[in-house]
């Protein structure tokens, strides 16, 4: 996260954002510039959303893009991950349906100014949100996805791979992302 720039209350980041060009993170009455992303992080961040639209587009189940807000509740926490996933209907906060509440899925792609904040603080964030089921990590550095499953209110099971020929099944929403597709026209350095 950025350093903050004034205290606003919920209104006023609300209305703040709904106005600006460019997003924002809002915790606790801190307003934070988020940066913009990286070609690759944009690339990745379309392969996966396009797997998973195709996957669940005839399901009650929707794929949002990082143009989605989500609150956090219990922390007071207004952020935009990279895709978020919901099976069964939407829950937004207001009328005007710019803010999700009942994510089941989670993807954040690591970038090296958030990699702490997406692993530390903000995992821990997301965790408090009942609705979500899954939460993943995904570098663009390496092929290495970390995946975070619910098994009860408070405990989550952990499973990583790094190999392009797997594929991370999403149990929650009946899906599955192979690798290769998640990192398609991506190339690493040797």
């Amino acid at each position: 996260m950025a350093q903050a720039k004034q205290k606003r209350s919920i209104e006023e980041y609300l209305a703040f954002e709904r106005a600006s060009d460019t997003k924002h993170e809002y915790f606790q009455g801190d307003v934070f510039a988020m940066a913009g992303g990286t070609a690759r992080h944009s690339i990745i961040t379309t392969n996966i959303s396009a797997s998973l639209h195709s996957q669940v587009r005839q399901r009650i189940c929707t794929v949002y893009s990082s143009d989605m807000r989500v609150k956090v509740q219990q922390h007071t926490l207004y952020t935009y991950p990279d895709v978020s996933v919901v099976c069964g209907e939407s829950q937004y906060e207001d009328e005007r349906e710019d803010t999700l509440l009942n994510p089941t899925v989670i993807i954040e792609v690591l970038s090296p100014s958030t990699e702490n904040y997406d692993r530390g603080k903000k995992s821990q964030f997301y965790r408090t949100i009942p609705s979500l089921q899954e939460y993943i990590l995904v570098a663009q550095d390496d092929i290495h996805i970390e995946h975070f499953v619910r098994h009860s209110d408070h405990q989550w099971l952990f499973s990583e791979t790094t190999l392009r020929d797997r594929e991370i099944l999403l149990a929650s929403i009946d899906c599955s992302v192979a690798l290769e597709d998640v990192y398609a026209r991506i190339s690493f350095d040797t």
